[in-house]
């Protein structure tokens, strides 16, 4: 999946793509989470703080697994 690089200390790039969220994390680590709503992903792009948003809005609510 290609992801695009974001401005945030905890994750380096994020990516979309048919309700599949991938985000590639500053440690190195990626993990794709599943069902993910578009809006839900704009939503992480706009965030004044990607890696909050995700601990608040990605990580408790969607089934993930790491690559």
């Amino acid at each position: 999946m290609r992801r695009r690089p974001v401005n945030s200390s905890s994750v380096r790039s994020v990516g979309w793509s048919d309700g599949t969220l991938e985000i590639e994390y500053a440690n190195g680590y990626v993990y794709q989470y599943f069902g993910v709503p578009q809006p839900t992903y704009a939503g992480l792009l706009a965030a004044p703080s990607i890696g909050s948003y995700v601990n608040k809005h990605i990580k408790p609510h969607y089934e993930f697994r790491e690559l």
